[in-house]
């Protein structure tokens, strides 16, 4: 017999019917459940998000009500504050609990605490599961209890833990009568005009098939292969890790069972390479859960206060937003950034030490830049993401080093064919002229902006810079 006679699932970024912890027992505890969605009412313009993501959202949305009501459910919509629907909703079916996977974000936990006050207040069970993640951060600490700081002795001891495996698919749900679903979310509901198409297909279908792409395709020449930007070849799961249209433990044992039949060496240490990268996922959330005050300040506390330079000051941030700063990988990457909701991860980092080592401008303003147009936008990975690269992060980059934008080209796309494919007005350019600065007063061709500043001069501003206050707190601190 069932535990509950109706029970709700609340869905957040667990957008899929297979492998889904909650979803799954509240399957097999309730005779009825109500799979519901409760839409954000924020409305213009958001830090961490806009029009591609929130279509991508959209679009996984309605692919998640039809799957629903292949099931014989359908999913419900409500939009506002997750409390007050998620009351609302258990007045309406007289619910007598609550489903949902955690989520490793502080703002999420914040609204999942205030969800076991409600179901506290009103006496009915709270069941919530681990879904985000292999390993929760409390699960991955050093031998004194403490959180890591640096990824190669947690991914140590994360590789050594058990990965649970996938659960089933859910097979059959079935709505409390008479309850009105709502209608699916639009990107016009925040004030956002849809992109003209989503060049990555959103639903839990297109993910199955991008895994199924990456282990027979990908994965075996992933470490060979991922630095180049023009080769195409990751996994392209990013968006479908975030929204939940595929859970992390199918991707990590799909891995694992291609790892396994591997016939050589050089394959077997490719997929491994491939599965370290779920670790520093996992590492760098656990960084956010343990360190939340990373969102708003360095994480290390020895560069906070560091000098950087006023984006209003000129027009540099803009021209950076823009792929206009006569650095051909650098524009190449922003432009990819705008077109399609996805850039390489190798010129990510390249953008990213360009503004905050060569502009001077601060971590924050790219952070949410990113956010705002990557599909796969997580905001852990992205922040350590741009704190590493600012030199201010969780085991980041050493201050002093500055990557060029024009040796990074010579060794991950010597032969232009990444910048050709973004900045067309460059298909004539010999890529050798990609490697090295134009002469001064000279550009690459005449429809293609000159450089905006000099490497080697904006190199020794930031030397200086860190290193001056690097001074300045070691006199702080000793006086």
């Amino acid at each position: 017999m069932p535990r509950y006679a109706t029970a709700i699932h609340w869905f957040r970024r667990d957008l899929r019917l297979s492998d889904n912890p909650a979803l799954f027992h509240a399957a097999k505890e309730a005779d009825r459940v109500v799979p519901v969605y409760i839409q954000s009412v924020w409305k213009g313009a958001h830090a961490w998000t806009g029009p591609g993501r929130q279509a991508f959202l959209c679009g996984t949305l309605a692919s998640l009500a039809r799957n629903l009501e292949h099931l014989g459910a359908g999913l419900v919509c409500r939009r506002g504050d997750p409390r007050a629907e998620l009351e609302s909703l258990i007045r309406e079916t007289k619910a007598e609990a609550v489903y949902f996977n955690r989520d490793p974000d502080p703002h999420g936990r914040a609204v999942e605490a205030s969800i076991r006050e409600l179901c506290h207040a009103y006496g009915i069970a709270c069941q919530d599961y681990q879904e985000a993640v292999l390993h929760e951060p409390h699960e991955v600490l050093t031998g004194s209890g403490q959180p890591y700081k640096v990824y190669t002795p947690y991914s140590r001891n994360w590789f050594t833990l058990a990965k649970t495996p996938p659960l089933p698919v859910v097979k059959g749900l079935r709505l409390p009568e008479g309850l009105d679903r709502g209608r699916l979310p639009e990107p016009e509901d925040w004030g956002l005009e849809a992109p003209a198409e989503l060049l990555r297909e959103p639903g839990e279908k297109a993910a199955r098939a991008r895994l199924k792409a990456a282990v027979d395709q990908s994965l075996s020449h992933y470490e060979e292969r991922r630095n180049d930007p023009a080769a195409d070849a990751t996994s392209h799961l990013g968006a479908d890790l975030r929204y939940g249209t595929i859970s992390v433990r199918e991707v990590y044992h799909r891995a694992e069972e291609a790892r396994a039949v591997a016939e050589t060496e050089r394959a077997r240490k490719s997929i491994h390479t491939f599965q370290k990268q779920l670790a520093w996922r996992e590492f760098f959330m656990a960084i956010l859960h343990h360190f939340p005050e990373v969102l708003e300040t360095d994480f290390n506390p020895d560069w906070r206060g560091l000098e950087w330079d006023d984006p209003a000051a000129g027009d540099r941030l803009e021209r950076w937003k823009e792929g206009r700063t006569g650095f051909p990988i650098v524009d190449a990457g922003m432009l990819q950034l705008r077109e399609t909701g996805y850039m390489h991860n190798r010129v990510r980092m390249i953008t990213a030490m360009f503004l905050t080592k060569d502009l001077h401008l601060h971590w924050r303003l790219g952070e949410s830049h990113f956010m705002q147009h990557l599909l796969d936008g997580e905001i852990a990975n992205n922040n350590g993401g741009w704190q590493w690269s600012a030199g201010t992060g969780a085991d980041a980059a050493p201050y002093f080093r500055i990557q060029n934008p024009w040796t990074q080209t010579s060794t991950y796309d010597p032969e232009g064919i990444y910048i050709k494919r973004w900045l067309p007005e460059l298909a004539k350019v010999d890529p050798k002229r990609f490697l090295a600065p134009p002469a001064p007063g000279t550009r690459l061709c005449a429809d293609y902006v000159a450089p905006i500043v000099d490497h080697k001069v904006e190199r020794e501003v930031t030397l200086e810079r860190f290193k001056r206050h690097r001074a300045g707190a070691e006199g702080r601190r000793v006086s």
